[in-house]
């Protein structure tokens, strides 16, 4: 294979102008910048990538943990972190892992190995002490609140989001209210259900646990929500629902059997996508686009040297008020 050595001698300039060619620096004589790239031509050169990111001491890639690329809560996140990525040059490598502690691993081994600069974890299953284990490979953003864990993070108080939700049913008038959600472990669904218990421990109410839905992702869980709905004596009235895409599957598959809403149940859901604005679904916004772009903020400070060791900053939700209660 070809080096830069022999191509500064074909086209009969220096290394240092080979170099500056090759990384598309500018100030570079058009004579010689054509002298260049007809040697690289000529001797098909390949850039030797792993040695460039060696020089550079930087690969410019983060790398994206997230269980799932098609859910809309996570691909708003991306998005917001793929907005700053491309205003500052650098490119993103996903790691989909379905919640797999194995995949996390493999993408936590790759900063270690400085195959990406930094990773962005959207959401988890590895636990904080072995993540600690990766603190001083390079910088690591969780959009989670970390403060208790020293690790720096972005997040939305998901306490705060539920208990807004529960508070608006309760001043309704509902007082059977359950939820779904799409796990039950996790930092942040443990802290929605104790936002649920204690809503309903302020009426003196008692969580009914067959009126808590595990495992609802998308649009077509609304289906399996209906079904389980209808075949209750003892029916919640209201819903909080942790997607909007879930909520819009209740909605429409309730429409089709029986199960009006807000007649017969009233929905409050979350994220605020165009989907709960069309279908007029109560919903509490979350700014997750905005989490997703102070996400890489975080992790851009680090290469640039402002300070931000244990930076930890949590977003505001709020309410926005439709037709589905």
């Amino acid at each position: 294979m070809a080096n830069i050595r022999e191509i500064a001698k074909l086209a009969g300039v220096s290394v240092a102008t080979v170099s500056r060619v090759l990384n598309h620096y500018p100030y570079v004589k058009e004579e010689k910048r054509q002298a260049v790239w007809k040697a690289v031509e000529k001797l098909n050169y390949t850039k030797n990538i792993n040695a460039v990111h060696l020089a550079k001491g930087k690969t410019s890639i983060i790398g994206v943990i997230l269980p799932y690329v098609n859910h809309p809560y996570f691909s708003s996140i991306v998005d917001g972190i793929s907005q700053e990525a491309l205003r500052h040059g650098y490119h993103l490598l996903l790691f989909q892992t379905n919640y797999d502690v194995q995949k996390e691993l493999e993408a936590l081994e790759m900063l270690r190995v400085k195959q990406v600069d930094g990773l962005i974890i959207c959401s988890r299953t590895i636990s904080w002490e072995m993540l600690k284990l990766y603190q001083e490979d390079g910088p690591i953003i969780l959009c989670e609140d970390a403060k208790s864990c020293e690790m720096s993070s972005v997040s939305i108080d998901h306490y705060e989001a539920f208990m807004l939700g529960m508070n608006y049913l309760i001043a309704k008038g509902h007082r059977k209210i359950g939820y779904c959600i799409g796990r039950t472990s996790g930092t942040n669904s443990e802290r929605r259900d104790a936002a649920y218990r204690d809503a309903l421990q302020n009426i003196d109410a008692s969580p009914r646990e067959e009126w808590i839905f595990d495992h609802c992702l998308e649009i077509a869980d609304g289906a399996r929500i209906v079904k389980a709905l209808l075949s209750m004596e003892d029916k919640p009235t209201a819903l909080l629902v942790a997607s909007d895409q879930v909520a819009a599957g209740i909605v429409l598959w309730g429409q089709k059997n029986g199960l009006q809403v807000p007649e017969n149940l009233a929905i409050v859901s979350f994220d605020n996508h165009p989907i709960a604005e069309a279908l007029g679904i109560t919903t509490v916004d979350l700014p997750l686009l905005s989490m997703g772009q102070k996400a890489f903020q975080l992790i851009h400070d680090c290469f640039i040297g402002k300070t931000t060791i244990n930076k930890n900053e949590q977003l505001p939700v709020r309410l926005i008020e439709r037709f589905s209660v």
